[in-house]
């Protein structure tokens, strides 16, 4: 079976969101023992897993976006207790390696929402 068929992919996002809502959960109870995590609520935006499911990549972001280097800093000094933790509640055959990335994707939505603001961009796009 090829590794970009349909199935692969929905079990892929199936997977990913399942690992997503278990590292929000781990973080949102406080169960990492970690003064840095502790401060800040963090929020799992998305995880996308490798098509062989052994690599997660979790995108993360601070609330209000403080201190995000220390966040990650944090996440990947605790990465062992979490893939633990992770392995423990998904099925699946072999445990995901995670790695952990800052969402920038809200950066970038406001971003573009500034650029379409602009006078002259909303003036060539009430033309059209």
């Amino acid at each position: 079976m090829k590794q970009d068929t349909p199935e692969r992919s929905v079990r892929a996002l199936r997977v990913g969101e399942q690992v997503r809502h278990i590292l929000s959960e781990i973080l949102a109870r406080g169960d990492v023992h970690d003064d840095t995590l502790a401060k800040h609520m963090v929020s799992v935006t998305e995880v996308r897993m490798s098509p062989d499911l052994r690599h997660a990549t979790a995108f993360v972001k601070p609330l209000l976006g403080e201190d995000e280097e220390a966040v990650l800093k944090a996440l990947r000094t605790n990465t062992a207790y979490l893939q633990r933790e992770v392995a423990a509640r998904v099925r699946t055959k072999f445990a995901a390696k995670l790695k952990f990335l800052a969402d920038d994707s809200f950066d970038e939505g406001t971003r573009i929402d500034t650029l379409l603001r602009k006078p002259e961009v909303a003036r060539d796009l009430d033309e059209s």
